[in-house]
């Protein structure tokens, strides 16, 4: 990975990758180097801030949970605000539908859910216009589906305090942690 970043190179192929994991953030930035990138990986907020001082960044990867602290939207924030042509893309081990259209609001230009491979992602850069040619589905959303998405709801809100969110659902902390073991918020 670079974390010193050629300045003569255009800011179009000059990455940013906001990612706690730090095994997949080495193998993600690797994989855009080969394809001709410049990479600079932040496993904070804060040392995200830290660089896009530092730097002039074209794209960002940007997980939607970072250290348990974080949200990736206060960087999708952050980064929009600091340069609103900079192309982020937000990965999330569970996508909702709240945190994809809060993404989209607040500068995001595509959500992707994990597992996502540099292919994907790169696609998604590409993709920032939108298409009328999606094809719709009429599978209905389940109730199992509907329940995550109002947790994750309930937990954002909160700002990933488990306890609280339990409360605001009107459930047992404990019975909340454990729907959070089987689903993985990521």
């Amino acid at each position: 990975m670079n974390n010193l970043i050629d300045e003569a190179l255009p800011a179009a192929r000059q990455l940013l990758i906001i990612e706690d994991d730090a095994v997949f953030a080495k193998t993600l930035a690797r994989s855009f180097e080969r394809r001709g990138y410049t990479v600079c990986v932040a496993h904070t907020l804060d040392s995200a801030r830290l660089l896009i001082a530092q730097h002039a960044f074209g794209f960002a990867v940007v997980d939607l949970k970072l250290d348990g602290i974080s949200s990736g939207l206060d960087c999708v924030r952050m980064l929009h605000q600091h340069d609103p042509a900079m192309l982020v893309v937000v990965l999330t081990g569970f996508a909702s539908i709240v945190t994809v259209v809060e993404a989209i609001k607040l500068g995001a230009c595509q959500y992707l859910a994990k597992p996502s491979n540099t292919d994907d992602i790169e696609a998604a850069f590409g993709n920032i216009a939108g298409k009328t040619d999606v094809s719709l589905t009429n599978r209905s959303t389940s109730i199992k589906t509907l329940e995550w998405e109002h947790i994750h709801d309930a937990l954002r809100e909160s700002n990933f305090n488990i306890s609280e969110a339990a409360r605001r659902l009107g459930m047992h902390r404990r019975t909340l942690a454990r729907k959070l073991e089987k689903q993985r918020v990521k």
